[in-house]
């Protein structure tokens, strides 16, 4: 995230508690305090004689930090696109920028993918499941997941068809994918008779069922796994593989840095 002058400092350290040492340097000691943390960088540095700009300039240059993650949603008080839009494409680890986007897009460029759509791709790939010349079901069009996937598993030749809420009859042309990919975000509202034997189904959902009280995802696990020929559960799925992928890229963006 770009940091900003008017920012207060209690949300700067709590991007990034390192940045405490900047504050340190103009004489701010006691950033424990909440009167502290309530000040604007800008007051902060008026008090202490220091110029905001400067400062500023400083945190947004520290090259020990080499990839973001900008966890959504964010506080209600702060801007999401200008948060994430203030994220360079290279440290952008989790794919949420344009910049990132238009990579995905385009084939060429810095930034990264999605780390949950990237995880669906590469749970595939070391599964063995061929994607080329597969049809494949998206069920969830969002930026975030449905889009990006889309994408991905074109760029591995399947042929993508998304569904979503505008959709008619969905069961049937899910029922005809070899690989279905869900990421609506309700909770096992996916079931059976969506499905048909021979299917790969990532479950990308994760909710709350307050029925079960517990975690689910879209598809409805305990009916559809003994159609389908393999599927992810909830939890311990797709978001095991993110992790994993999330972790890849800050390494990536590490090692690109230092080149």
């Amino acid at each position: 995230m770009k940091i900003t002058k008017d920012m207060l400092i209690g949300d700067v350290l709590d991007i990034d508690v390192g940045c405490a040492e900047y504050f340190f340097e103009i004489g701010m000691h006691c950033l424990g305090c909440p009167s502290a943390r309530g000040e604007s960088v800008e007051m902060a540095c008026e008090v202490h004689g220091v110029d905001a700009d400067e400062l500023v300039e400083k945190l947004n240059a520290d090259e020990s930090v080499n990839g973001i993650l900008c966890q959504l949603p964010l506080p209600k008080h702060l801007d999401e696109n200008e948060a994430c839009e203030a994220l360079a494409p290279e440290k952008d680890v989790d794919g949420i920028t344009r910049g990132s986007m238009a990579s995905i897009y385009s084939g060429k460029g810095a930034g990264f993918a999605p780390c949950t759509a990237e995880s669906c791709i590469e749970i595939l790939k070391y599964n063995g499941i061929e994607m080329s010349g597969k049809r494949a079901v998206v069920i969830g069009r969002s930026l975030v997941i449905g889009k990006p996937v889309a994408m991905l598993l074109m760029a591995n030749n399947a042929t993508v068809t998304v569904c979503h809420s505008r959709t008619k009859d969905m069961p049937s042309v899910v029922r005809e994918a070899d690989i279905v990919i869900a990421c609506l975000g309700r909770a096992e509202m996916i079931t059976a008779d969506y499905f048909a034997p021979g299917q790969t189904v990532l479950d990308v959902g994760i909710n709350w069922s307050e029925e079960k009280n517990k975690l689910v995802g879209d598809v409805a696990f305990d009916e559809v796994e003994p159609i389908v020929d393999a599927i992810t559960p909830v939890p311990g799925g797709v978001g095991s593989g993110t992790t994993a992928v999330l972790i890849r890229h800050v390494v990536e963006a590490a090692e690109k840095a230092t080149a």
